[in-house]
């Protein structure tokens, strides 16, 4: 299961509706790709369609899906969201990376 935080849901719908996405109904797709200074980074956007071998998850009111390859790596994760002076963004706190780069965005297991 991916959980979602208060801040990063409120940050989340705010995104979504910018873009033309509805949040009631339309998912946030989390996932793993090769790359980063740690090996694997993370992968986040939005998407109106739930593919075969996908994960479905509702949080906190949203939508989340991750495909099968990437849920191994993501299970336990909980997403949350930094409007900081250190900058803004969504942040990963997943329990599975074992090293992660200094700006958070790449971890390896």
């Amino acid at each position: 299961m991916i959980k979602v935080s208060d801040i990063a849901k409120k940050k989340i719908i705010e995104l979504m509706t910018d873009d033309g996405f509805n949040p009631s109904k339309d998912f946030v797709r989390v996932g793993v790709k090769s790359g980063g200074c740690s090996g694997l980074s993370y992968d986040l956007k939005f998407d109106t369609k739930h593919l075969e071998g996908d994960k479905v998850f509702e949080d906190n009111g949203i939508k989340v899906i991750v495909d099968k390859k990437s849920f191994l790596y993501l299970v336990g994760t909980t997403l949350e969201y930094s409007g900081g002076l250190n900058g803004s963004g969504f942040i990963f706190n997943n329990p599975n990376a074992q090293r992660t780069c200094g700006c958070g965005e790449s971890f390896s297991l």
